[in-house]
């Protein structure tokens, strides 16, 4: 590969611009993202990418027939079936998307999205397809939204017999409890400036690669808990923003392979400890750029002083998420292990609330006077690192703008500073305790999931968490044999 290959093209990447692009190349790694947020693809040759960059190309629908462990759904789903022989949809690469994967020798990467072969829409379930038709009911009335992402993770290394060799993790998980995996450095410790030096290699190759592979970090530093590391990725549109979020994780645990290093980001990885986050900030902009949260000026007379800087569209915006977010519970804590993290006492929100700068409500409204108005934004502070990041930000998107269009009004009042999540002053509901109580609140008739995002998504997104339901109802833990096996 000519050192050429790894500059740009100025300009939008077209189907014409290819052939220049890829001038040097004899390849294409192309991947697309299934319902849990992974990443699913293939390498291609350069003929074969040039023949089908704008039509499309036939990929298995069974990624959306069986889960992160490709074992398929215990219950047959409408996407890719028996019955439809798991049939190809038709894959189109996002040309606006294109990077360069500096850890493979620079190979050209573009994402896809994934389209029905008989209608040519959007598979219901394409993560990338359902946030694209969130943004396109704003983008009907001129407006567009800006996101930023934050992601906690804790980093394990498997003991290495041999200084040259690292240590494979799932090797050492075949002989040992996951609870003696050590973490890759010990105590509680955000915010430090000399835990980094520990591993300085690894540190600063992840942030140096995330600049070559364009999922840019904004800020870099560990966080409180052994081995964890946070990331603040920086700020733009929607659509791109999830695509980096998605793009971190593969940037992070490809590097960490190189290291011996295991990430993290399962939502509670240790007991008694916080767990992972996954922060979520969102504006609505017009098409110059303007932030149509913020207000012209302060409300002299706003029902709660925490609003007295939020536009008028902000808080039917915030009210839709409040009254909405109950029944996108599975949207945006998608696992088992996420409702570990969801509870009293460990820096997580458990019920429907919000306040001015409040770190422990479920929606953190920032805005003046403790920011610029152009900063006005909202932090959703309920998913977990292991969410995926565009149904995240598609669940966000469509309860906001069902606000807007309701012109709903703001359900609960405030946290104060000083309240609690979940205590005797906080009006607010509880959240769903498990994916069990989640996922049937998501699915129940009538649901504000269902009014969104189509019978179709609910359907076939419900079926998938019952199927992770049902594998952890038969599963026996280790706490159970601890517990049980010499006393009953």
């Amino acid at each position: 590969m000519s050192p050429n290959a790894t500059q740009p093209i100025p300009g939008t990447i077209t189907a014409e611009k290819l052939p220049e692009l890829l001038a040097y190349d004899n390849s294409v790694k192309l991947a697309g993202v299934d319902v849990d947020g992974q990443l699913r693809g293939k390498l291609v040759s350069k003929k074969k990418f040039l023949s089908i960059a704008e039509s499309g190309f036939g990929f298995c629908s069974v990624i959306f027939g069986w889960d992160m462990h490709d074992m398929t759904y215990v219950r047959e789903l409408k996407i890719s079936n028996k019955e439809n022989g798991y049939r190809d949809i038709i894959a189109v690469p996002d040309l606006s998307s294109f990077r360069r994967i500096p850890w493979e020798n620079n190979v050209p990467f573009f994402l896809v999205s994934f389209h029905d072969p008989d209608t040519q829409d959007p598979v219901s379930a394409c993560p990338r397809g359902l946030l694209k038709t969130q943004l396109e009911k704003l983008k009907a009335h001129g407006y567009g939204a800006m996101a930023g992402a934050e992601y906690e993770f804790f980093q394990f290394r498997a003991p290495s017999s041999s200084s040259e060799t690292p240590a494979s993790t799932a090797m050492y998980l075949r002989e040992n409890p996951p609870s003696t995996l050590p973490s890759l450095t010990e105590g509680m410790f955000g915010y430090s400036l000399t835990r980094p030096v520990h591993n300085q290699d690894y540190y600063y190759d992840i942030f140096n690669t995330c600049e070559a592979f364009k999922c840019n970090i904004e800020g870099w530093h560990t966080e409180s808990g052994p081995g964890v590391f946070e990331a603040a990725l920086e700020f733009g549109e929607a659509q791109q923003m999830a695509d980096r979020a998605s793009l971190f994780k593969y940037v992070v645990k490809s590097v960490a392979t190189k290291y011996g290093i295991t990430p993290c980001f399962m939502a509670k990885p240790k007991q008694g400890l916080p767990g992972n986050s996954g922060h979520m900030h969102i504006s609505i902009v017009d098409k110059d750029g303007k932030n149509l949260l913020a207000r012209e000026s302060p409300d002299p007379n706003p029902r709660y002083p925490d609003i007295a800087g939020l536009s008028d569209l902000g808080r039917h915006f915030l009210a839709g998420i409040l009254e909405g977010l109950p029944d996108v519970m599975p949207m945006v804590a998608p696992t088992i292990n996420s409702y570990k993290r969801l509870v009293e006492n460990f820096w997580a929100p458990v019920t429907v609330s919000w306040g001015l700068e409040h770190r422990a409500a479920s929606i953190r409204l920032i805005a003046p006077p403790t920011s610029k108005p152009g900063a006005t934004r909202f932090e959703v502070r309920v998913p977990g690192a292991d969410a995926n990041p565009y149904y995240v930000m598609a669940a966000v998107l469509a309860l906001g703008w069902r606000g807007v269009e309701r012109k709903l009004e703001i359900s609960c009042p405030p946290l104060g500073k000083g309240e609690d999540v979940g205590g005797d002053t906080d009006m607010g509901i509880r959240l769903a305790r498990n994916l069990r109580e989640a996922t049937d609140r998501f699915t129940r008739i009538g649901s504000i999931a269902r009014e969104v995002f189509g019978d179709e998504f609910v359907e076939h997104y419900g079926g998938t968490r019952e199927h992770e339901i049902k594998l952890w109802d038969e599963a026996v833990t280790d706490w159970e044999m601890k517990r049980y096996i010499e006393t009953v």
